[in-house]
């Protein structure tokens, strides 16, 4: 499994030979597949229902199928592709925890990911270091009730404080260079260092950071990377962001470290079984105890997956996803 990097669009017959079925498109999305497949010459069918066990039938005839992120492809979804001739799953993110990739291998399926803008989740992440230092968050329930005082608690600059960056990749890097423009003293942690920055152990990361945050890819070894134990080594009064992958923090962990005051706020764009319920209307709703419990908190924030979401992040995905389907077919895939 590796990263794809933009390439350059292949000859017309190949392209002309290769069809892509996309799964969860719908809208602006759907347009643009259709846009940039008309100009690479690929054929495709388009359903805006993410792939499941019932409509897999949707790419019978194509090798090569297209998913988001938002949905689970296992044992039975990746069996019924496979026999009915589907070779390469591309999924529209970076990561592809969501797909069963040993699975896939057995079923003789490769997969792939794409890249796709950093900037904008890195812009995204400082945004929201910005409103949990400054406490923005209560700062606007107040002026939405018309409440125009000065809060209890002052906002912190970001020239004053320590930023622990968790995964140095490309969005990881990208979230450093902006800190460094905002005077931050920045520190690292990567299994792999490649930024020049200063890198430490995870626990020591922890304990000197006022803001911890994680951009390291969702593996069985990062599962719960941040668990009871290492949230109890942050800072006390510390930031906890999260523009990676939910399943990265031990969730009731967390959310005891808010309750009981020890950290000082966290500011979450993913979340742990967040499935079924970002991307969904849940107004009226149970969303379970746990969103619940951190959204009834002053100093979180949660928002549903959207850091990803910019214009340019949109239009790199669905062609760098038709990019790794013709890559595939013409043998130059390393997926």
């Amino acid at each position: 499994m590796v990263q794809s990097e933009p390439v350059r669009v292949l000859g017309s017959r190949v392209a002309s030979s290769v069809g892509v079925a996309f799964y969860g498109c719908a809208g602006d999305e759907a347009a643009l597949v259709r846009e940039v497949a008309s100009r690479l010459g690929v054929r495709v069918v388009i359903t805006g229902d993410a792939l499941g066990d019932g409509n897999v039938g949707v790419a019978a005839g194509f090798r090569c199928v297209s998913v988001g992120h938002k949905a689970a492809v296992g044992h039975s979804v990746l069996r019924a592709l496979a026999r009915i001739g589907v070779r390469y799953v591309s999924t529209r993110s970076v990561g592809y925890d969501h797909i069963d990739v040993g699975c896939a291998a057995s079923v003789g399926i490769s997969v792939g990911n794409v890249a796709y803008s950093p900037d904008s989740v890195a812009d995204y992440t400082l945004m929201l270091m910005l409103m949990a230092v400054r406490d923005v968050k209560s700062v606007l329930e107040r002026a939405e009730a018309g409440d125009f005082r000065l809060g209890g608690v002052r906002g912190r600059e970001l020239r004053d404080l320590t930023v622990g960056v968790v995964g140095t990749g490309r969005i990881g890097s990208a979230v450093v260079e902006r800190l460094r423009a905002f005077g931050a003293r920045v520190v690292a942690f990567d299994s792999s260092p490649r930024a020049a920055v200063d890198y430490l152990s995870l626990d020591e990361l922890l304990q000197v950071s006022d803001i911890v945050t994680l951009h390291t890819p969702l593996t069985d070894e990062t599962r719960h990377l941040l668990d009871r134990r290492r949230l109890g080594l942050m800072k006390p009064g510390s930031v906890l962001v999260n523009t990676g992958r939910g399943p990265l923090i031990d969730t009731d962990a967390l959310v005891a470290a808010l309750e009981n005051g020890r950290l000082g706020g966290a500011a979450l764009d993913v979340l742990e079984g967040e499935e079924g319920v970002f991307y969904s209307d849940c107004r009226g709703k149970d969303v379970g105890s746990r969103l619940t419990r951190l959204q009834k908190l002053p100093n979180v924030i949660v928002t549903p997956h959207i850091a990803y979401y910019t214009d340019r992040a949109l239009r790199d995905t669905v062609e760098n996803s038709i990019l790794n389907c013709l890559d595939f077919e013409s043998g130059t895939s390393h997926g």
